[in-house]
């Protein structure tokens, strides 16, 4: 530098060194260009590689990779590609050897060293795994900023969050800060949406795999996450994206276990196998695999299948907590909870910092009754893991349960909140003692322990004790085997269900549950329950109607062999309830054509680990011929509605148009509607259509001829579209009160969920004087909600009108706990039939009348009536102050 500076003094040397120095960047120029364009090359090496990778062309990629690698200065991604390559192969002695050489050569590099982790585990080398894990830990300590981009901020966030780094943080600091630094770096959206599964964060993961394939949009394993996302709640979309991933990659090991993970949940057992080997043949040592062989061989009641499986995925690593784990999950999704706890404790044991192992044996504790151990392993999660969404939402419950009322006997322990335990409580205990009562016996079942019940208030909470996670929407009860957890009627907004037949139904699963271990497809669970909701009470479960009437004769019947995979993707809420029917449908037909003793032989044969068709064919028939004669059995009770009625759609139904469209087209009075709707007189769509429309506008008279014929060929609807219902408006109009009374009765003996009937009929039975009408309609809307003041206040003055003054006093103080709209009158009625039987705290009730009306005369006769028998100094404990005397 120093001759440089000296030749610089003269003018002479000054050009002579801005000639030397302009040849010196032409040729550093020309080196540039050189090692840029090679760059560029080898850039484009590794991306051809890359995509060979990615299509599952694995062999090629490990080709063209050694060849890349023998370079003496090759960079570290080529050893990771061909790494990634051996271990999606199987290959992991391969896959060690060549992680090893990368060590080496790159031995300051993180994502090498990350990736030799799981290397080494999977060869079953933990401790140096361990190790591994540590180095990352200290080159990042003492190279704190020798780190900057998005390779490296990647594998120090997954190193961090092996090592129990908040999931959050890492999210912030790491993970987002790559995307920062290289937007297109494909491994920061695989490794935020990886993050969001493990915490049960299904909408982040959704949107990072939907954010990665924008600018991948051909990758597998984006396409793969996103349908990890779906697969709780959507499994449509789920299926959707695992196509379109295998349509990129044939060879995708996760997606081929996704599907099939999706198939047992079907009980598609032998599909299920089938993708298994798709997935054997491309690593034929992939432990996860071997997993779910053992799952089915599990299920299949092959003990020695299970063994054997087992020990193939434990060859490499025996102590893998992540086999274990998911055998344990499968297991416990098959409500074999007892099982799959038993495989979670055995990967806690394996590794105690395992905390997926953790939450779920939570789960299962919570749903076998174990409630304190459950409760603990959940606070221990949330503890060491604030981002698991389970663990939160399951600390967030035990605190609302706490606050819950406890109702026991000695086959129930019933949990409610404290504020509706008191209204129905106890009315819920009987219900629970009579579905014992009655089908214990007749199953010829007895339960080892009483049956845990649960009753959410706010449907919210119902879902994250049921399902771990909000959601769930469409479900009323669960039942787990001994625990039973439901809504109650105030967390179903709009049209509240019959609790009575909801808890019927999941009694009935403690029974069928109980009986085969839970070793019964859930087609068959699901049809008996709904079978015996409807021989306790022909208006409880569901009855044929119109629209499952066309389902059945369109021949859009699952087959019976089938019929679970109908409740696991449903094309829609229809679907699901008509899943339900058919089911219910296909009981009958057992018991009918069989005999009741033939379903209990097959629930016990279940209970013995016979496959379910098996257990079918010994007690009844073929499975095809089952299925052919189930279809007869079906469509000859869907042809016994309406057999008088026309059911051709209009063609805007029959396109598939809406109610509203339908309305709308022949509410208009057009010529052409007229006559069509004139050709077709006996039209069930039509006739529905001119009798709501007749209504509407409030023409009564002539809305009764379309529905009087409706119920000549159809006398049993049910819903909100009853003719019945329709009729008794009609009768009302025309202040017909009697005649609106008989149809109202009808609508209320084939329907039980119609509680504005219900409650009319209430108002005419009241003022007719026939109270034990009003009796029976009262306590039909308290079954579906008694969370309302007015079916109280009418039972309560039915039972005092017919003489039953003990249940009229505990309907009055029911009644009190609703906050009445006429409270002075409440405690005046309760006054009177306490001073009647003699109860000195009838005197505490007059007064609080009075302080409610103080010009309440009655009220003051009647404490005039207390204070003569018992004295002025006679009164409840908790008597309010003197009444103000009458003006």
């Amino acid at each position: 530098m120093l001759s440089f500076v000296r030749m610089a003094r003269t003018q002479s040397a000054r050009r002579k060194l801005s000639r030397w120095f302009s040849g010196l960047r032409f040729i550093f120029s020309g080196i540039l260009w050189l090692v840029a364009a090679d760059l560029r090359l080898l850039a484009d090496e590794f991306g051809d590689c890359q995509k060979l990778f990615l299509k599952g062309d694995y062999s090629e990629c490990i080709r063209l990779a050694t060849e890349a690698t023998r370079e003496r200065f090759a960079r570290e991604d080529w050893s990771i590609l061909m790494t990634q390559c051996h271990v999606e192969l199987g290959h992991y002695e391969e896959a060690q050897t060549v992680i090893s050489n990368a060590l080496s050569r790159h031995s300051r590099s993180l994502p090498v060293r990350l990736l030799a982790r799981e290397v080494f585990l999977q060869n079953g080398q933990t401790n140096r795994a361990k190790e591994l894990l540590q180095e990352i830990n200290d080159l990042a300590s003492a190279r704190r900023w020798g780190y900057p981009d998005a390779p490296n901020y990647v594998a120090l966030g997954k190193a961090a969050l092996l090592l129990g780094a908040d999931a959050r943080l890492v999210l912030e600091n790491f993970f987002n800060q790559a995307k920062k630094a290289d937007p297109d770096y494909r491994e920061t959206y695989l490794a935020i949406g990886q993050l969001a599964l493990d915490k049960n964060d299904h909408g982040l993961a959704a949107k990072s795999f939907q954010e990665g394939l924008k600018r991948f949009a051909s990758d597998a394993d984006m396409f793969y996450g996103l349908a990890k996302a779906f697969s709780s709640d959507d499994r449509a979309k789920m299926v959707e994206n695992l196509d379109k991933a295998l349509e990129h990659n044939r060879r995708h090991v996760p997606s081929l276990l996704l599907i099939s993970d999706h198939l047992i949940d079907a009980e598609d057992y032998g599909e299920a196998d089938k993708t298994l080997d798709k997935a054997l043949a491309v690593n034929s040592a992939y432990a996860e695999a071997w997993a779910y062989r053992a799952v089915l061989a599990h299920l299949r009641n092959d003990p020695a299948g299970e063994a054997k499986a087992l020990e193939t995925a434990l060859k490499r690593w025996k102590t893998n907590p992540r086999v274990v784990s998911l055998i344990g999950q499968k297991l416990s999704q098959k409500y074999r909870f007892a099982e799959g706890s038993t495989y979670q404790r055995q990967a806690v044991q394996w590794d105690p910092a395992f905390l997926p192992a953790k939450i779920q044996l939570a789960q299962d504790l919570l749903r076998l009754g174990l409630d304190e151990e459950g409760w603990n392993f959940a606070e221990e999660v949330h503890q060491k893991d604030g981002y698991d969404v389970v663990a939160y939402n399951l600390v967030t419950l035990r605190e609302t349960l706490a606050k819950f009322q406890s109702l026991t006997n000695q086959d129930f322990a019933l949990r409610m909140h404290a504020v509706e335990a008191p209204i129905y409580g106890s009315d819920v205990l009987e219900l629970l003692n009579r579905a014992k009562a009655t089908l214990c016996p007749k199953y010829q079942y007895a339960p080892g322990r009483p049956t845990v019940v649960e009753v959410f208030p706010e449907q919210k909470d119902f879902a994250v004790r049921t399902f771990m996670m909000p959601g769930g929407e469409g479900y009323l009860g669960v039942c787990f085997g001994n625990v039973i957890t439901a809504n109650s009627p105030a967390a179903q907004t709009g049209n509240p269900s019959n609790w009575k037949a909801m808890l019927w139904h999941e009694f009935c699963h403690v029974v069928t549950l109980g009986l085969t271990k839970n070793k019964m497809p859930r087609w068959l669970s699901e049809g008996i329950s709904v079978y015996e909701e409807r021989r306790a009470d022909p208006t409880w479960g569901q009855a044929m109607t119109p629209r499952y009437r066309e389902t059945i004769l369109k021949g859009e019947l699952t087959p019976v062999r089938d019929l679970s995979g109908a409740f696991l993707a449903p094309k829609t809420p229809f679907h699901l309830q008509f899943a339900y029917y058919e089911s219910s449908l296909v009981v009958q037909f057992l018991v009918e054509r069989f005999g009741f003793d033939a379903l209990v032989r097959i629930l016990n044969d279940l209970g013995e680990g016979k496959a379910i068709n098996d257990a079918i064919e010994a007690r009844t028939a073929p499975l095809s011929k089952i299925e052919k004669e189930f279809e007869e059995f079906a469509r000859e009770r869907a042809e016994q509605v309406g057999p008088g009625l026309e059911w051709k759609k209009p063609e805007q139904l029959a396109a598939g148009g809406s109610a509203n469209e339908l309305k709308r087209r022949f509410g208009l009075g057009a010529a052409e509607d007229d006559k069509w709707m004139d050709k077709h007189p006996k039209n069930y769509w039509v006739l529905q259509e001119k009798a709501r429309r007749l209504l509407e506008q409030k023409k009564w008279e002539e809305a009764k001829a379309p529905l009087k014929t409706l119920i000549e060929h159809y006398p049993d609807p049910t819903g909100p579209d009853s003719a019945y219902l329709m009729l008794a408006s009609a009768h009302r109009g025309l202040d017909e009160t009697e005649l609106e009374h008989l149809a109202l009765a009808k609508a209320a003996s084939l329907d039980s969920e119609v509680t504005d009937a219900f409650l009319r009929l209430m108002e005419l039975g009241a003022s007719s004087g026939r109270w034990s009408e009003v009796a029976a309609n009262a306590s039909r809307y308290l079954a579906v909600n008694p969370l309302v003041p007015a079916p109280h206040r009418f039972l309560a003055r039915a039972q005092e009108e017919l003489g039953h003054a003990k249940e009229a006093i505990q309907s009055y103080q029911t009644l009190l706990k609703l906050d009445p709209p006429d409270p002075a009158e409440v405690h005046f009625r309760l006054a009177k039939l306490l001073h009647a039987g003699g109860d000195a705290s009838a005197k505490r009730h007059v007064l609080v009348a009075l302080e409610e009306a103080p010009r309440f005369l009655d009220a003051y006769k009647l404490l005039l009536a207390i204070t003569q028998k018992y004295g002025t100094t006679e009164s409840s404990a908790h008597e309010t102050p003197t009444a103000p005397s009458p003006k």
